[in-house]
C-alpha cells in the first residue's frame, strides 16, 4: 500500500507548461489526459527510461488542450504503481505539479536508466520498451539484448569467420538484413544469428535500425573498419 504525500510544486510555470505543450509530443515527451491503468502508464516510463529519458504529462490531452485532472490522489496510487512495481528495476523519476486553476497537471520527469533494459511485468511475462518518435513501442529481442550489451562493463571481442564473412558478402550486395536472413544464410538458429549481428553492432561495425511494421535490420556503419 502506497501512502498518500503532498505533492510538490513544479518549477515549471503554467506558461512554462502550455510552451512546452504546444511543442507536441515526441521522443522526450508524452501526453496522457489521465491515468486508465498502471500498465499504460509503467510502458511509457520504462520507454523513457530505455531511451533518454523524457516529460510525462498527466492532464494534457493529444489535442494539446489541458483539462488537467481533479486531484493528484487520485492518480497517485496508480502512478507509484507503474513507477515501483509494475517497471522492472523501478524507474529513476521525479513528480511536480502545475496548477492550472481548479486543476493540476501532474509533471513526471523520467531518467535515462543507469542499468538497461527495463522492463514492463504484465501477466507473468517482461517485456522491454523504447521511444519512437512519439510512440512507447515494444523492443524487439535484437533491441533488447543490446542494450543489455550496452549496459555491461567487459567488452565484446569480435571474430572474423566463415560467419562473419558471409554477412560481410551479403551486405556488399543487398546492403541491408535482417536476423531471419542472416540464419538462412549461415545456417544456424534466430537465436544465435542474432546474438553475432547484436554484438557487431554494440562494437560499431553495424547499426540496428527499426522496422516500425517490418522487423528490424542491420546494416554496415559508414566506417566498421
Amino acid at each position: 500500500m502506497f501512502g498518500l504525500t503532498p505533492p510538490p510544486s513544479s518549477s515549471m510555470s503554467l506558461g512554462d507548461l502550455k510552451r512546452l505543450v504546444k511543442t507536441g509530443e515526441g521522443t522526450f515527451l508524452e501526453f496522457k489526459k489521465t491515468i486508465s491503468s498502471p500498465e499504460k502508464i509503467a510502458r511509457e516510463l520504462c520507454a523513457f527510461a530505455n531511451t533518454k529519458g523524457g516529460i510525462l504529462l498527466i492532464g494534457v490531452s493529444d489535442d494539446k488542450t489541458i483539462p488537467g485532472v481533479p486531484s493528484f490522489y487520485e492518480e497517485q496510487y496508480l502512478l507509484a504503481e507503474a513507477t515501483s512495481i509494475l517497471c522492472d528495476p523501478p524507474v529513476n523519476h521525479s513528480v511536480e505539479i502545475v496548477e492550472t486553476g481548479i486543476k493540476e497537471v501532474i509533471v513526471v520527469k523520467v531518467e535515462e536508466a543507469e542499468l538497461k533494459p527495463v522492463f514492463v511485468k504484465m501477466n507473468g511475462r517482461k517485456f522491454a520498451y523504447i521511444r519512437q518518435g512519439d510512440k512507447s513501442v515494444r523492443a524487439s529481442l535484437e533491441k533488447t539484448e543490446l542494450m543489455r550489451l550496452g549496459s555491461r562493463n567487459e567488452g565484446v571481442t569480435f571474430q572474423y569467420g566463415q560467419n562473419e564473412q558471409k554477412l560481410f558478402r551479403f551486405l556488399n550486395e543487398y546492403d541491408k538484413i535482417t536476423v531471419s536472413e542472416y540464419s538462412n544464410l549461415i545456417a544456424v538458429n534466430k537465436r544465435t544469428s542474432a546474438r553475432i549481428l547484436v554484438n557487431l553492432v554494440s562494437i560499431g561495425v553495424l547499426k540496428l535500425f527499426s522496422g516500425n511494421e517490418h522487423p528490424d535490420y542491420f546494416m554496415l556503419s559508414k566506417n566498421p573498419f
